[in-house]
C-alpha cells in the first residue's frame, strides 16, 4: 500500500511516494520524467542490488549509468566529477533527468549534480536507506563535503519526486538502520513528543524491520520534514531546527575522518550533547535526559563521545558550520522534549563542560 506526501513549495512542489515495491512501479518515474534522456547515479554497493530493477523500469528511455564508490569519504568534488563526466560522454542536454539510487552520499551529490550541470536539470530521489528516507532526500538541500568541513559546499535544489521503496531496508546493515534510526528520533525531539514516545514504544518492531512500522515511521518524519520546509526552503530561520544534533556530530564526523563515523552516529551523540547543554542551562531535566539517553540506546545508536576526540578539536570544527554568525557557534538545543530552539544564548561555560564531560 503506498501513501503519498506533499513538500509544499509554490511551483517548486513535489510528492513523496512511501510503500513497499515501488521499484517495480515504472509508472511513477514516468510521470515525473519531461525529456528523453535519463542518468541514474548510484553506488558500488546498490548497483548491484537494485540498478538493473531501476532500468528497467527506464527501457523507454535513452537511459546511462554511473556507479560510484561507497562512502562518506567519497562525497567530494572529485568524485563528483565523475557524473559530469557520464552526462557530457553521453552528450545529455538540459532535458536530461539525473535519478539519486542510494543513500544519502548519493542523493546530496545527484542533486548537487543537478543543481550545476548546464545551470540546472530535474533530479529524481530514490533512497536505500532509511536515513536518506527519512531526512536527505527531503528538502532540496545537495551538497558534497570539503577536507575542513561537513557539507560545506552545495546548493538548495528541489527534487520532482521522492520515491521511498521500504523493501529496501532489507538488505540495510544493521549499523545503517541505526543510523537513520537518529535521524527519526530527531524529529520526535525537535517539535513531536507524541512521535517521541511513539518511538519509545515500537522501537523493537522498527529493528525487526516491520514493514508496516517502518512505513509509520518514514512518514511521520518525512510529514514533520515537509511542514519545516515548507516554512523556510533555505534555512533563513525555522529549519534550522532539523540540524538538532548536527552541530556536535559533524565535527565528530569530520575529526574521526569522513565516513569513520556514521552520520546518524555522530548525529545520536551530538543529540545527547545538545540534551546534556539544555539540562545544564535549566531547559530540561535529568530525567529527559535521561530518557532520551535511553531510546538512543534501545536504538544501538552511540552515546558517547569517540575515543581521542578532544574539546579543543570539537571547538575548531564546530565553528566551520553553516550555523555560525559572526563568529558566534548557533546551536539547537531543547526546552524540553518536543520543544527544540536556536540559541546562541546558552553558557559558554556550560557548553564547557559538556565537551569536557562527553571527552572519553
Amino acid at each position: 500500500m503506498m501513501k503519498t506526501l506533499q513538500v509544499s513549495l509554490a511551483d517548486r512542489s513535489y510528492p513523496i511516494y512511501i510503500g513497499d515495491g515501488l521499484l517495480a512501479q515504472a509508472e511513477l518515474l514516468e510521470k515525473h520524467i519531461k525529456g528523453t534522456e535519463v542518468l541514474v547515479v548510484t553506488n558500488t554497493t546498490i548497483a548491484p542490488l537494485y540498478l538493473e530493477k531501476v532500468l528497467e523500469s527506464l527501457s523507454v528511455y535513452n537511459c546511462r549509468s554511473v556507479i560510484l564508490p561507497d562512502g562518506e569519504q567519497f562525497k567530494n568534488l572529485e568524485v563528483l566529477n565523475q557524473i559530469f563526466d557520464a552526462l557530457l560522454e553521453a552528450k545529455f542536454s538540459r532535458k536530461v533527468t539525473l535519478i539519486a539510487l542510494g543513500g544519502g552520499v548519493i542523493g546530496d551529490m545527484t542533486g548537487f549534480a543537478a543543481a550545476s550541470y548546464q545551470r540546472g536539470v530535474p533530479f529524481i530521489q530514490i533512497p536505500t536507506t532509511l536515513l536518506s528516507q527519512v531526512d536527505s532526500s527531503v528538502g532540496g538541500k545537495t551538497a558534497v563535503n570539503h577536507a575542513l568541513g561537513k557539507n560545506m559546499i552545495g546548493a538548495f535544489y528541489q527534487p520532482q519526486c521522492v520515491i521511498a521503496d521500504t523493501l529496501t531496508l532489507n538488505t540495510l546493515e544493521d549499523s545503517q538502520l541505526a543510523s537513520g534510526l537518529a535521524e527519526v528520533i530527531k524529529y520526535g525531539l525537535i517539535n513531536d513528543a507524541d512521535f517521541f514516545t511513539w518511538l519509545e514504544n515500537n522501537m523493537s518492531a522498527l529493528l525487526a524491520r516491520d514493514q508496516v512500522v517502518l512505513a509509520e515511521a518514514i512518514e511521520r518524519s518525512c510529514q514533520d520534514k515537509a511542514d519545516i520546509v515548507a516554512q523556510d526552503e533555505l534555512e533563513q530561520g525555522v529549519r534550522a531546527l532539523l540540524n538538532l544534533g548536527h552541530t556536535f556530530g559533524h565535527a565528530i564526523e569530520t575529526g574521526m575522518g569522513y565516513g569513520n563515523f556514521l552520520h546518524g552516529e555522530g548525529v545520536a551523540v551530538g543529540m545527547l550533547m545538545a540534551a546534556d547543554l539544555s539540562c545544564r542551562m535549566g531547559w530540561m531535566t535529568e530525567d529527559q535526559v535521561e530518557r532520551i539517553k535511553r531510546l538512543l540506546i534501545a536504538a544501538k545508536l552511540p552515546t558517547t563521545v569517540p575515543e581521542g576526540m578532544t574539546a579543543e578539536q570539537f571547538m575548531s570544527l564546530m565553528s566551520v558550520d553553516k550555523k555560525v554568525q559572526d563568529g558566534q557557534i548557533r546551536l539547537v538545543l531543547m526546552k524540553g522534549i518536543g520543544q527544540a530552539v536556536i540559541s546562541d544564548d546558552y553558557s559558554k561555560a556550560s557548553l564547557a563542560d559538556t565537551l569536557a564531560d562527553f571527552q572519553s
